[in-house]
């Protein structure tokens, strides 16, 4: 349970300049970002046996504008472009200024983590994701979050940084004049070890794991499947709540409504942006598949037993080759090909006249160039060739949006207005830029704001502990 308890500085017998807690990809870049800036010595405490988090579920996929690897792919983007897209894509819900920062901030940080800490971005060019007005979407040669996480861990090692695992903080230590002084942290072998810090990043993601505080805030998903990383179990909210800070748009989450089961793994959107759909047992679709994954979920777990089917082609598989997720779908058969309508029918046991009418009013649609019933446009969206390719899915909770609010230096804010003065959020712990509905979510908006406020929470932090 996150708790609150009174101790003054003195009271401490070790002291650490910064203490980070959490080492997904918010912490680990916090933690790159606080040496680079002069921090002599930096641990982050992980609850898990190794680094992971949400970001080794992810695909690893960090948005960022005016690359130079936009530019040497023939991408013209800018910061701008990219704040405008987050803005429109969240209903104009969260706040300018924060969206006008990490937006800014995501080109230098990706390309800071390319030249500094060798880690090998390649933008995507050969398909877009819902919401991005330019292909912006950065990640590792496996496409995989495992590999980012890994690589990160790496550099941070080398960076002579301590990451301590197994250590679950479950209180933070406040004095009397209200900034943060230390935490406390428990052991596998149920030890427990008292920490005074100087200043502390929480970057412990959101509470998607905690049921009780989903069912609070993102009812309609209370009995979805979790699918992001079980350690998130809200204790920035709680500890904010606790301290008196400014908590915003709780209701925000990213949601999935293309997770393969019953394997458990993600299959990549490229599969409907490229010209797939998606029906129900009944072979019918249900809903404009275009609009978002994050949005999809609801929308799948409102059909019959909460399952549908990911429709798509093999041009569509060959793009989704290059995510490692889906090369272990086909490994394990998740992925149903058939040269005809009715064969494909057959295979996922679906009425299989009325799959062959949902599937010819689809192609129609997009040689019309029209708008279907449920207002996808479909102009330019290339017809699928056999053979034809599905797979079964369902929606899943991924990981919530809301959090705590932090100012352009990643502090947390008090519910007054002001500042906390040593104590930072990033990533999920922080509220992000999704807005409070899973409509608001803009592919990547999650390690966006792990990466770049990552990155600014370790540099505000070292500036702080250097006195400047």
């Amino acid at each position: 349970m996150a708790r609150i308890e009174r101790a003054e500085p003195s009271e401490f017998e070790t002291q650490v300049p910064l203490v980070i807690v959490g080492a997904g990809a918010a912490g680990l870049t916090a933690a790159l970002a606080a040496r680079e800036a002069g921090v002599g010595a930096v641990l982050i405490l992980e609850r898990d046996e190794t680094p992971s988090g949400s970001t080794a579920l992810s695909a690893g996929l960090v948005p960022a504008a005016g690359t130079r690897f936009q530019r040497d792919a023939g991408i013209a983007d800018t910061a701008e472009l990219f704040a405008a897209d987050i803005m429109q894509k969240a209903h104009d819900e969260p706040e300018a200024a924060l969206v006008r920062r990490v937006a800014a901030a995501s080109g230098p940080a990706v390309e800071w983590l390319a030249d500094r800490f060798a880690l090998p971005f390649s933008v995507l060019t050969d398909f877009s994701y819902p919401g991005h007005s330019r292909r912006r979407m950065h990640g590792l040669p496996s496409r995989s979050g495992q590999e980012l996480v890994d690589r990160l861990r790496q550099a941070v090692e080398d960076a002579g940084c301590d990451i301590l695992c197994d250590s679950a903080v479950d209180t933070l230590f406040v004095g009397a004049d209200g900034s943060v002084t230390g935490l406390s942290f428990s052991r596998p072998d149920g030890g427990r070890e008292r920490l005074g810090a100087a200043s502390v990043i929480l970057a412990c993601n959101g509470y998607g794991g905690n049921r009780d505080l989903v069912a609070e805030h993102i009812p309609q998903l209370s009995e979805a499947l979790y699918f992001g990383h079980e350690g998130n179990q809200g204790e920035a909210v709680l500890w904010g709540e606790a301290l008196g800070a400014r908590l915003s748009h709780l209701s925000g989450h990213q949601g999935h409504g293309s997770v393969a089961h019953p394997a458990g793994i993600l299959l990549t959107w490229a599969t409907i942006t490229e010209g797939g759909c998606q029906v129900n047992r009944d072979g019918r679709r249900f809903s404009d598949e275009s609009r978002g994954y994050s949005e999809q979920a609801a929308e799948v777990l409102k059909q019959p037993g909460g399952i549908a089917f990911t429709i798509f082609d093999e041009r569509i598989a060959g793009i989704c080759r290059q995510f490692e997720d889906f090369r272990n779908l086909e490994a394990v058969n998740g992925v149903v090909s058939a040269w005809t309508t009715g064969e494909l029918a057959e295979k996922l046991k679906l009425p299989a006249a009325t799959l062959t009418a949902t599937l010819e009013a689809f192609e129609e649609a997009k040689a019309t160039g029209g708008e279907d019933p449920f207002g996808r446009n479909l102009a330019d969206a290339p017809r699928l060739q056999a053979p034809l390719k599905a797979v079964r899915v369902t929606g899943a909770l991924f990981h919530t949006q809301g959090g705590l609010v932090v100012d352009g230096e990643a502090r947390v804010m008090r519910q007054d207005g002001t500042a906390f003065a040593n104590l930072y959020a990033a990533g999920g712990a922080a509220c992000g830029v999704s807005g409070s509905q899973a409509s608001g979510y803009l592919s990547g908006n999650g390690l966006l704001t792990a990466v770049t406020l990552g990155r600014i929470a370790g540099e505000a932090a070292g500036r702080r502990l250097a006195g400047t």
